[in-house]
């Protein structure tokens, strides 16, 4: 059995999300804010069955408004309708093997199938009262308040002002968890209910909460691990940290092998430290044995030692035991106390003897033991280098195995929350659950996108893209938008470029991606699954086709057309590079032909307007996708000015900073041209031939323009172009300056309608 998905409604910025696990690892990405931490802490909540973990600002701020609407209704009026409430719906996979550990959750004696489900709300014990108590709460308040004297510019409004008011003192004490069966029948493919549907109520024997605690635990490791730091000394730091051998003795005590009736061993407590440390050595060599699978300490870093400090006869009873780090390895090797090794270290240890204690308490629970046990671990990449990250996600799993002594019974699921692309690289795309950021009426909310689905629907180019990004880099699952690249060259000079020509796009988060004309395309089906804002910088590649037999393999270039016929392959053909200006010119570049704006001419990529090179779904909430490529612009050499197009980067930046790449100065830059060509298209053409040459070095002259400062030359038109338009979609706004006076209470309701609007990660 395992936690198959949940669904999540009202609670922060997860107005209504449905998250998708696999049976062992599931890796929540996405940029910040999206919610990745708010879907593990309402996992966590509502298992706890403790009320407390709940306060009014866990309600998704529409709720605020709903809640306000309904204690303004009048009393007496129309059936009013129920007060909002935050549910979570649980579905487990169960096998034949699981059924007599749901009995009390089958939705009827003809169930058939593989889920069942359980709902737990958090709602109004009694939604009338609740109003009803309101209502004379206000009322008394306001006629107190009524009878106090009058003020000049009175703006005193009593406790409580609204029903949301109210419930931030109230809400614990009017609001309760209930409990429901799920009918999978009732619900679609994506786990939503059908309209009108009314899950059954549980009884309350054994009651939801117990159902729930015999089939689920779930255990949080928050990313809010303060590790000791030897400079934080006694201030304010120091308080929120925590000792690593303070760790260490907790779990010794609570879960370790202590050895209490083994006298061999007290007696050699009591007679030397010797026996002391071989005994504190035998104990932890298990913990420590799983440390080296996750690459500590590696080939140069010191080895952990555990060793008495103090009184060996209190071993037991208190922290006496310490870590310590063995600087070589003689008996007389120098030894550091715990504090004194790296935060990465000590963040990896904790991390280890955490997951292993949650794992032994579990283990621990015996006849109450619950089959499932889900830990999420928030950011495990903190303080961590990049191939540790990497050694760290590929080993977790070993830490929670049963061994095989509970065969198929209980199983461990692990939820990891991470903003390190290295741990993505590392586990490929199906586990990932990207959390994608949307604006749907003015509304924060989140939507959870399940890669595992987009591995299965997209054979053809999965396998290229999970190979590519981790090659390169997976950044893109964190970026407030991405950019895709034709090459090298462009990749080393668009910062300079949008340094010049986007500056506010510094601001955003740009993943920038160098995949070239020929497999830009292939990234269709990645962005728009992920409705990623994009902008596609790529070549216009004019060519010229050659006849079967002029056909040369070293010169010519190969590229694919659609076939007439749609459902035949596209057919292959040979071009020579050409001017954009030559006759029935065509482009070789894939993205341009396939993707935007599908034009295969020259002379109609020229004319394409700027909504035919953007692609949008309808009600996207966001995602866009644009493509810029050359464009003629205005030209000057000689005193002439003429409208002239580029094939590639290179020529367009030659022609529109012709002047200043003809310079004697600029010879590193590679674009000077032997002479003085006498007109525009002399210019152009000799251009051409210099940048298609096999002598021309493009990185060489992407170094050589980055060593010149950014204002002598100019952006080429059409990069300027895509970048405005980025910039235009990436907006990212400063706040206004507060008023240089502010009326009393305006600071404390500014506080208040931010904490409403503001969603918790």
């Amino acid at each position: 059995m395992h936690l198959r998905s949940y669904r999540i409604n009202n609670y922060r910025r997860l107005r209504d999300v449905h998250i998708e696990l696999a049976s062992d690892i599931s890796i929540f990405v996405g940029s910040n804010n999206s919610g990745k931490t708010s879907a593990t802490q309402a996992l966590h909540a509502f298992a706890s069955g403790s009320k407390d973990k709940f306060s009014l600002y866990d309600f998704s701020s529409a709720c605020w408004k709903d809640l306000d609407d309904l204690g303004n209704l009048l009393e007496g009026g129309a059936e009013q309708p129920r007060l909002p409430s935050i549910t979570l719906d649980l579905w487990f996979e169960v096998t034949s093997n699981d059924l007599y550990l749901v009995m009390p959750l089958l939705p009827s004696m003809t169930w058939a199938g593989t889920q069942v489900g359980l709902r737990i709300e958090f709602a109004a014990r009694n939604s009338v009262d609740l109003l009803a108590k309101f209502r004379t709460a206000r009322v008394d308040a306001q006629t107190k308040a009524a009878a106090l004297a009058e003020r000049e510019n009175e703006k005193y409004v009593p406790w409580p002002k609204s029903l949301t008011d109210y419930l931030k003192d109230e809400l614990l004490h009017e609001f309760e968890f209930k409990y429901f069966v799920l009918d999978r029948t009732r619900f679609d493919g994506a786990h939503k209910p059908q309209e009108g549907y009314e899950p059954v109520p549980l009884g309350k024997e054994p009651g939801g909460a117990a159902i729930l605690k015999s089939l689920i635990k779930v255990d949080n490791l928050s990313a809010q691990r303060h590790l000791a730091d030897p400079a934080a000394g006694t201030g304010t730091g120091a308080g929120r940290s925590e000792d690593l051998s303070k760790r260490l003795s907790r779990f010794y005590k609570r879960n370790l092998d202590q050895r209490e009736d083994d006298h061999s061993a007290l007696r050699a407590l009591f007679d030397s430290e010797t026996g002391l440390n071989e005994h504190l050595a035998d104990v932890f060599k298990e913990t420590l044995g799983r440390l080296a699978k996750l690459g500590y300490p590696g080939l140069h870093n010191p080895r952990l030692e555990i060793k008495s400090d103090l009184n060996p006869a209190t071993i037991m009873s208190s922290q006496d035991a310490r870590v310590h780090y063995v600087l070589g390895d003689s008996e007389e090797a120098l030894r550091l106390p715990d504090t004194y090794n790296g935060l990465g270290f000590k963040n990896l240890i904790y991390m280890v003897v955490e997951i292993l204690d949650l794992h032994a308490m579990w283990v621990a629970d015996k006849e109450q033991r619950a089959p499932l046990h889900l830990i999420s671990i928030e950011e495990p990449e903190a303080h961590l280098h990049a191939q540790l990250q990497q050694v760290f996600i590929r080993n977790v799993l070993d830490l929670v195995k049963n061994g095989g002594e509970d065969g198929g019974a209980f199983q461990s699921q692990t939820v990891v929350t991470t903003h390190s692309p290295h741990i993505l690289y590392e586990r490929g795309f199906q586990p990932i659950r990207y959390f994608r950021r949307r604006n749907i009426g003015g509304e924060q909310t989140t939507e959870v996108l399940n890669l595992s689905a987009f591995y299965s629907q997209t054979p053809n180019d999965r396998d290229f893209l999970q190979r590519y990004l981790k090659l390169t880099h997976c950044d893109l699952f964190f970026a407030d938008a991405v950019i895709l690249v034709e090459g090298n060259v462009e990749r080393l000079l668009l910062p300079v470029m949008i340094e010049k020509e986007a500056v506010s796009l510094r601001s955003a988060c740009l993943s920038i991606l160098e995949v070239g004309g020929a497999f830009a395309h292939r990234f269709r089906s990645l962005i728009e699954f992920l409705g990623l804002v994009a902008l596609v910088i790529t070549d216009l590649d004019s060519v010229k086709l050659v006849a079967d037999a002029e056909e040369n393999e070293d010169e010519d270039t190969e590229f694919e057309i659609p076939n007439a016929e749609a459902v035949r392959p596209p057919v292959r053909k040979s071009g020579k590079a050409c001017l954009p200006s030559e006759a029935e010119a065509l482009t070789s570049n894939q993205t341009l032909i396939q993707w935007l704006p599908k034009r295969q001419r020259v002379a109609e990529l020229l004319a394409a307007t700027d909504a035919e090179k953007m692609y949008q779904v309808e009600g996207g909430n966001g995602f866009k996708v644009r493509v810029t490529y050359q464009v003629p612009a205005n030209v000057t050499w000689n005193g002439a000015t003429a409208s002239l197009c580029g094939r590639t980067l290179e020529e367009s930046f030659g022609l529109e900073n012709a002047a200043w790449c003809q310079e004697a100065a600029q010879q590193r830059v590679g674009l000077k041209v032997r002479g003085n060509p006498a007109t525009l298209d002399e210019l152009a053409s000799r251009l051409h031939k210099r940048v298609n040459g096999n002598s021309f070095d493009k990185t060489k002259f992407a170094l050589g323009v980055l060593t010149e400062s950014p204002e002598n030359w100019n952006v080429p038109l059409y990069i300027k172009e895509g970048l405005r338009w980025l910039e235009s979609v990436v907006s990212l706004e400063l706040p206004a300056p507060l008023p240089e006076a502010i009326e009393p209470g305006a600071i404390a309701a500014a506080g208040d309608a931010a904490a409403v609007a503001a969603e918790a990660q």
